[in-house]
């Protein structure tokens, strides 16, 4: 039986000092079909173990419904992880951050308003109960001890940062120790001293997480745990981006340097990230911090392996730091060729309006209800109401979270940004029809805006007077049926389209391979191909291209269905031979 264990300063593995070379890969975030390849090139790296968050808010969507097959296996991909002779660090949370859509906590959590967010709170913890109870049945069997790859399991996630309820970790301790678990427990915080002494208990292994200034903040750590083996376990290799920003890289020398004094001082590693992969769907988060800043689809993060898992400059500089510590595989990754480039057309469409009244139900509300009070966690929903007025007026909300597109009887008056702080439109004297539809661009996922609801806030307001008798309709956009049974009834898509349309298209390949779709000439919206939601696009950049895995692929024909919500230029269908994810900073 294998054994795992802390000693002094070292982590010991079968009675021997061990070191984790560790790399970050989400397996939320890579198609199913990939996670061999992905974990295959890590070990190719020099690395021996995987690292991956847990997000709850996937695997229980609704409350007490359970998800965990599929794209969501995570018992498979902890068993893959072990077939490549790799071990495991699982990082269930319950808070992730990880730039996923409300840090991985559920929107259902916050129904209650007493519900106590990260704190030793009875609602809080009742549920967060049931969701680690899941987590660990699925790992507590897939321990070193028990034969499987789990090293460690962490509590929580950069906790410091965010509160100090040493009580609210205890109960944590004591949930996933009762579920079994056996290995050690970790936290990790920056390597502040506030951070790290709020963020942890004396009984459990502080780790840190940075990307530059290796020396001096492997010394804070030291410094605030005298014993115990060093490990920063998020090793910043990269960074996200967000919409309408730069695209983010890390030079690679600089952090192959600090990798090497990472290693150099005797510390564990695990990269953050090894392989970003993508934010499929509708699942990325946002930051606030006075200004919202939604993220972008892809989460390729400049990590070692891109995107779609082609390896870097960075991936060859890293393996390299790596051997001077550890053996290295003689086996390397094939570099990567372009990608095939089909092209057709956008051939068929219809109005969103034509089909939204199939895409869910109308309820009525005196004000205007947040998606949250309405049980729906986006990304879309139509708020409707009428007014008459002798003069034109002003229509304002409380704020709008996140995009508003105004309509006045089916024409289009303005849209509002929540990222520019726009709140006010002004409409024609009249009487009218006034249908708003709203976009959750992305939920919060670090800092005192997590959990917060989503929709059109209140009050509604015209010319300052309440403005009462709202409909709302939320958006089901999961029913690919019901959009599909419009479009083949649709009409001829032009060379061009206004949005909000739906459109679909077909185009032909000789076999399945990596694609990456170019929305260059798109406004903003989202795609699926083959009913795989690939995600978001937006003409605000950086991003220019959406990854499309081949396993979502087929010989032959495949469809692509578009929802344009503002303006395309372009009803074509091309791909680019690469990735593109935009400009960087000059």
């Amino acid at each position: 039986m294998t054994t795992f264990s802390i000693a002094g300063d070292d982590f010991v593995l079968d009675g021997r000092p061990h070191r984790i070379l560790s790399g970050a890969l989400h397996y939320f975030r890579v198609h199913p079909g990939l996670w061999a390849d992905r974990i295959h090139k890590a070990r190719l790296m020099g690395l021996n173990t995987i690292e991956t968050y847990v997000p709850w808010n996937l695997h229980e969507p609704r409350v007490g419904e359970w998800v965990s097959d599929g794209p969501l296996d995570l018992g498979a991909f902890l068993d893959a992880v072990a077939a490549e002779g790799m071990h495991a660090i699982v990082r269930p949370g319950p808070y992730i951050c990880a730039e996923w859509s409300n840090g991985g906590l559920p929107a259902w959590l916050f129904a209650d308003a007493g519900v106590g967010l990260r704190r030793n709170e009875p609602q809080y913890m009742a549920a967060v109960e049931r969701y680690l109870t899941h987590v660990l049945e699925i790992v507590a069997p897939r321990q070193v001890g028990a034969g499987g790859p789990v090293l460690l399991v962490q509590i929580e996630n950069e906790y410091g940062a965010f509160g100090d309820d040493a009580e609210y970790l205890r109960e944590l301790v004591r949930i996933t120790r009762a579920c079994g678990i056996t290995v050690p427990l970790t936290t990790v915080d920056q390597p502040r001293a506030s951070m790290l002494e709020n963020g942890s208990l004396p009984e459990l292994l502080k780790t840190a997480s940075f990307g530059s200034r290796a020396t001096s903040r492997l010394a804070t750590l030291r410094a605030h745990q005298p014993k115990g083996p060093l490990m920063c376990s998020e090793f910043w290799d990269g960074w996200f981006d967000s919409w309408g920003e730069h695209h983010h890289t890390a030079d690679v020398a600089e952090s192959a340097a600090e990798l090497r004094a990472v290693l150099g001082a005797g510390a564990s590693v695990n990269i953050y990230m090894f392989h970003g992969g993508t934010n499929f769907g509708f699942t990325n988060g946002a930051n606030d911090k006075g200004v919202y800043k939604p993220i972008v689809t892809s989460y390729d993060y400049d990590a070692p392996l891109d995107e779609a898992g082609n390896p870097t400059a960075k991936y060859w500089a890293f393996r390299e730091v790596i051997a001077e510590f550890a053996p290295v595989p003689a086996e390397v990754p094939r570099a990567a060729a372009d990608a095939p480039r089909p092209s057709s057309r956008l051939d068929v469409t219809v109005p969103l309006a034509d089909v939204q009244e199939r895409l869910g139900e109308w309820s009525e509300h005196v004000d205007p209800a947040t998606f949250d009070e309405l049980g729906h966690d986006g990304p879309f929903a139509v708020y409707a109401t009428t007014i008459d007025t002798a003069v034109d007026a002003v229509l304002e909300f409380g704020e709008v979270r996140d995009r508003a597109q105004v309509f006045r009887d089916g024409c289009r008056v303005a849209a509002l940004a929540r990222d520019h702080h726009e709140r006010a439109v002004t409409v024609p004297a009249g009487s009218a029809s006034i249908s708003v539809l709203v976009e959750d661009l992305g939920r919060v996922d670090y800092g005192p805006r997590l959990g917060e609801a989503k929709g059109l806030i209140g009050p509604a307001l015209l010319d300052g007077e309440p403005l009462r008798r709202w409909r709302v309709l939320p958006l089901d956009l999961t029913r690919l049926d019901v959009i599909d049974a419009a479009l083949d009834a649709g009409a001829p898509a032009t060379a061009t389209l206004v949005g909000p349309s739906f459109a679909r298209g077909q185009f032909v390949l000789e076999e399945p391979a990596d694609l990456f779709l170019d929305t260059g000439a798109w406004g903003k919206g989202a795609v699926w191909v083959n009913g795989f939601a690939l995600g978001r696009y937006w003409s605000r950049g950086p991003q220019r291209t959406l990854y499309v895995p081949a396993p979502v692929l087929r010989e032959g024909a495949n469809t692509v269905l578009v929802l344009e919500l503002e303006a395309a230029r372009s009803t074509a269908i091309t791909f680019a031979a690469s990735a593109d994810l935009g400009h960087l900073e000059s």
